[in-house]
């Protein structure tokens, strides 16, 4: 079934496809291969591999995930966020490891399209994805001290312990690198001033010029290294060589990549779809990525998903069919048969100014600047210890810490159940022209609004316990809750029966459809009884001494307004009729 959707997707790309749209894509495809080649280069070191595992992770995600994915405009490659798992990744179980957990990665997104799940990891909270990006970008920044001072301290799964071994090896700094990276990151953060930043991407300029000023004034720093003419390279993925012992270890690693690489990708299709105004879809994408990440650790590259820079260059630049991922990916491979000896030459402390901009960059300052500014404390919470988990404890942990803080908050807020007592108003009954007989006894009238579920149900029970006699007759307008669960179905029941026994009587009215099936199929309504259950507040009152009006052709139940004949005040307009 997904193969024809995929099929489909191409049948309408490639529709009416002219020599004008393949320039186009030839020439969206050289611009992004000029912006993804100094990011290739870096998140390949920056993933605890190399720079020549980077460009081959870039290379076959272009081409294959290119090829395979749900929309046009997608650029897959290594991305700072997930260079950041890698990174602790690889210093736990080396680079078998990375590659093991990158397969089995893909094997779950695969799954996850397969199964049509993608919706499921598109709930995160805003939140919760903004502190776990600005999270990312810290440890990604921290990671780059030792290139950007020139030093080579011990390999740290914990950030701290990073900081404390950079501090003790400092006096042995690199000035020469310090410079180097800091040029780079000036240079980029100027280029976008100038015109022709629009055609040449700063970071490949800033690059070009380290490599060269290193090269002119015989600079003694750590450079990238030899980088092979192949994509297939020696150190790999090989089923034979797996150790499947470390198996089970790496099924929560395996997770966090899988997570990652879907929530990251799918967010990029959001985001260049509002651009393009052409929707991805999500579950093709999705096996798309897990295809491409299940081949790539056999070529020796690391775990990629969709980047949304890149894609935006793509979109910026007029790419208009999948040819342009595919020949951005196609250049980076020509790039490193012809160029591999050059790059090679590259300064590791250039890189390490890329990524310092990079991560800059990475953070959602506009998200960032709307929760503070606005000061929603429940965002900011959220993003402070979504940040702080990421930084501090697994990114795992990260992403469920955020969403679990989020959910209570959430909850939270929901469970601010409003509750609005009153007593009957007999006077505006006549005023409005109604004959009412008072039954005789206390009638009140409760109009709640809110959902009533678990967290908020008990309210009523104890305000009705505290302040009703049993004998009393309670209307409960109902028309303000929208869900209601078993605790809040319990609460129901609790309240019935207590005037019930009291000799009083429970009377609801305006129940919502979905309340009032759920309520039916609690067999709620039959203990209560039909003549007690009312589609109105005011025909609730009338029922127990008035002049009842012919009933509307409504279902018990409506969602919108009352028939009646009371006096409406505004706030009343709102669903909160009043006596």
């Amino acid at each position: 079934m997904l193969l024809k959707e995929w099929w489909s997707l191409l049948q309408r790309e490639f529709a009416g496809y002219s020599t004008a749209k393949f320039q186009k894509d030839l020439l969206a495809g050289l611009t992004v291969a000029a912006v993804a080649l100094p990011l290739a280069l870096a998140f390949g070191v920056a993933s605890g591999a190399d720079a020549a595992a980077g460009l081959v992770t870039a290379v076959l995600a272009g081409i294959l995930i290119g090829f395979l994915g749900g929309a046009p405009y997608q650029i897959s490659g290594p991305t700072g966020a997930m260079s950041a798992v890698l990174i602790v990744l690889a210093a736990r179980y080396g680079l078998q490891g990375v590659w093991l957990a990158g397969l089995m990665a893909g094997l779950l997104i695969l799954l996850l399209g397969i199964l049509r799940l993608g919706r499921i990891v598109s709930l995160i909270p805003a939140p919760v994805i903004s502190g776990f990006t600005s999270g990312i970008a810290v440890i990604i920044a921290l990671g780059q001290l030792d290139n950007a001072l020139g030093l080579k301290t011990a390999a740290s799964e914990n950030i701290l312990e990073k900081m404390r071994a950079v501090l003790e090896a400092l006096p042995g700094a690199n000035a020469a690198a310090l410079g180097i990276t800091l040029g780079v990151a000036a240079l980029m953060l100027v280029w976008p001033r100038f015109r022709i930043s629009q055609r040449l991407p700063g970071s490949l300029v800033a690059i070009l010029l380290a490599t060269l000023a290193a090269a002119l004034l015989h600079l003694d720093m750590p450079a990238i290294g030899a980088i092979p003419r192949t994509i297939l390279l020696e150190q790999r993925l090989h089923l034979t060589g797996i150790d499947w012992s470390t198996l089970g270890d790496l099924v929560l690693p395996a997770m966090t990549i899988a997570a990652l690489g879907s929530i990251e990708s799918l967010l990029c299709g959001a985001v260049a779809g509002n651009m393009t105004g052409i929707r991805m879809h999500n579950s093709v994408e999705l096996v798309g990525q897990g295809l491409g990440n299940i081949l790539i650790p056999f070529f020796g590259g690391v775990p990629a998903t969709a980047a949304i820079a890149r894609t935006s260059v793509n979109v910026k630049s007029g790419g208009v069919t999948r040819l342009a991922p595919i020949l951005h990916g196609v250049v980076l491979l020509v790039t490193v048969l012809l160029f591999a000896p050059l790059m090679s030459r590259i300064p590791l402390a250039a890189l390490a100014g890329v990524l310092l901009v990079t991560t800059w960059r990475m953070n959602e300052w506009h998200a960032i600047r709307f929760y503070f500014g606005r000061r929603l404390k429940h965002a900011i919470l959220a993003f402070l210890i979504t940040m702080a988990a990421t930084v501090f404890l697994d990114l795992t942990q990260a992403i469920l810490i955020g969403f679990g803080i989020s959910s209570l908050v959430f909850m939270a807020q929901l469970s601010e159940l409003e509750i609005t007592r009153q007593p009957l108003d007999e006077e505006r009954l006549t005023q409005a022209g109604h004959r009412f007989t008072h039954p005789g006894g206390e009638i009140l009238i409760y109009y709640i609004s809110g959902p009533l579920f678990f967290a908020a149900a008990r309210r009523l029970v104890e305000q009705v316990e505290a302040a009703d006699p049993a004998d009393a007759t309670l209307i409960l307008s109902l028309r303000g809750v929208p869900l209601v669960d078993a605790t809040g179905i319990e609460v129901l029941r609790e309240v019935w029966q207590r005037q019930h026994t009291g000799g009083g009587r429970v009377l609801l009215a305006a129940l919502q459809p979905k309340v009032h099936t759920l309520l039916e199929r609690a067999g709620l309504l039959e203990e209560i009884g039909a003549a007690n259950v009312h589609w109105s507040a005011d025909r609730a009152i009338l029922s127990l001494g008035g002049e009842i009006p012919p009933a509307p052709d409504q279902p018990e139940a409506p969602a919108g307004g009352l028939a009646a004949t009371l006096v409406i005040t505004p706030h009343e307009e709102r669903g909160e009729q009043k006596m």
